[in-house]
């Protein structure tokens, strides 16, 4: 019982410490080395394929005013991993990606919404030549100076969309249903940083 109250205590304090906290202000490049752009999809209803892209890049702009701030992330549709080549291959051929004729997927933001606290963070996602609005969920996870005279921040957002939305209609259909589902959740973990002021 006491390690009950105790944890409880914890975690009311830790709760008290985050409330009311800002996100520091100014622009950050996103640390590739150090951030996740992955996601999550049915496969044979009763399972799931994850998968990653590796080359990305963009940027975070945090203002005084919350609601005024912007993101962006530029995605090469080529670097995708779900640890199979093979799936791999089919997802940047015609039929899925085309990733020949589209290379590139981009999220940029339209309206920021909450608080540091609980944001939502709406924007335009381009994916194959097909622009849809997007609703990320997004958690501040807090700031820190590193080793290298850089200032981090970090973030994880998660949303969803449908596949078919973008133009991603391959299927084939087994016993149980479909090879592949349709809606697709977005794991997104970031690291950013900008250079520290050197006072004097």
């Amino acid at each position: 019982m006491k390690k009950l109250i105790l944890t409880a205590l914890v975690t009311l304090a830790s709760a008290a410490a985050f409330a009311g906290k800002t996100i520091p202000e100014g622009s950050y490049k996103i640390d590739g080395a150090h951030s996740k752009i992955g996601f999550e999809i049915p496969h044979l209803v009763i399972a799931t394929v994850e998968g990653r892209f590796t080359s990305f890049d963009g940027a975070i702009t945090i203002d005084k005013k919350l609601d005024k701030s912007k993101a962006n992330l530029n995605i090469d549709i080529a670097s995708i991993d779900t640890a199979n080549k093979d799936r791999d291959d089919h997802l940047k051929s015609p039929d899925f990606f085309d990733v020949a004729k589209n290379p590139k997927m981009t999220f940029v933001t339209k309206k920021v919404v909450g608080s540091a606290e609980n944001l939502k963070l709406v924007g335009d996602l381009t994916l194959k030549g097909v622009t849809k609005e997007v609703t990320l969920d997004v958690k501040y996870l807090g700031d820190v100076n590193d080793p290298f005279g850089n200032h981090k921040v970090a973030f994880s957002a998660t949303g969803k969309i449908n596949r078919k939305d973008f133009g991603l209609t391959w299927s084939k259909a087994v016993e149980a249903g479909p090879v592949v589902g349709d809606d697709v959740t977005l794991i997104i973990k970031i690291e950013a940083n900008k250079p520290i002021e050197k006072k004097g």
